[in-house]
């Protein structure tokens, strides 16, 4: 009776042995199929990121943040570049206050409307890009800009255009 105990006490330790085995093991199987998915969605994620920073690289070229040339330029002169850029950028927004057309854009808008400037870009210590738009009509304009000795801003457009409307 004893031996019949013990074989059935081994048979029963044998199965769930190898039931434990075969559940860790499809465990295992799944942990590294997760692990290779998600190593494969890393290095997509990486390349990604990669050409991100090379995108960003290369719209900040033209930028007077990333210009160490213009910010000598500025700094040698006794300005604060990190001052200065809101500086200019609000005084060309304060621009689109002006009763009646707007000085800087030379096309007449829609109508009831006014071209106003949304969106300024400086590209060094000498030249700015902007777009414009009444709500119906936009376009771009290119100008040079340049800062008195009395911290007056003159501006000059240089070219601009107006989309079409399609």
């Amino acid at each position: 009776m004893k031996q019949r105990i013990f074989i059935y006490l081994f048979i029963f330790s044998v199965l769930i042995i190898l039931f434990q085995y075969v559940t860790s093991k499809r465990i295992m199987e799944s942990q590294d199929q997760k692990l290779r998915s998600s190593e494969a969605r890393l290095a997509i994620y990486k390349d990604s990121i990669a050409t991100l920073e090379d995108d960003i690289l290369n719209l900040s070229h033209f930028n007077l943040e990333r210009n160490e040339d213009a910010i000598s330029y500025f700094e040698n002169k006794g300005y604060k570049v990190t001052e200065l850029i809101p500086y200019i950028k609000d005084h060309i927004y304060e621009l689109n206050e002006v009763k009646g057309e707007h000085p800087l854009v030379s096309y007449a808008s829609s109508s009831g409307r006014k071209m106003m400037i949304n969106t300024v870009k400086l590209l060094n210590h000498k030249w700015i890009i902007a777009d414009f738009s009444d709500g119906e009509f936009w376009g771009e304009l290119f100008m040079t800009y340049e800062l008195t000795e009395s911290n007056e801003l003159n501006f000059n457009v240089v070219e601009s255009f107006l989309y079409p409307l399609n």
